[in-house]
């Protein structure tokens, strides 16, 4: 499994709402497209920031998943117009993801 671990900062006093669409919209569309999403944490100490994970099956698909999100309609038409001028920075570390251990299993039941 192949996992981007996301950051994503917004612009001052907009994380509530970027979050609110992100819930209700952005997540059942990534779901549907066929990737896995484990999150997001707001993060507690700062006000603007959160970071979730978004998982595919393989390196393989990473790509033409992302591209089935932001080259559609919802992301084209809708989303991308909303969640931009709301987000101030974000960054991606992608990860390869192993199951080593029974801590683990938590993860393991989200990603799979």
């Amino acid at each position: 499994m192949i996992v981007e671990m996301r950051t994503y900062t917004t612009k001052p006093g907009k994380r509530t709402q970027f979050l609110d669409v992100f819930r209700s919209r952005s997540i059942p569309a990534h779901i549907e497209i066929g990737m896995k999403i484990l999150g997001p944490f707001p993060c507690i100490d700062k006000p603007d920031t959160f970071f979730f994970m978004r998982g595919f099956p393989d390196l393989s698909s990473r790509e033409p998943l992302k591209a089935k999100f932001y080259e559609g309609e919802l992301w084209k038409q809708e989303l991308e117009h909303l969640l931009m001028p709301m987000l101030d920075k974000y960054e991606v570390v992608l990860e390869h993801f192993h199951f080593y251990s029974e801590q683990d299993r938590a993860a393991k039941c989200v990603f799979s």
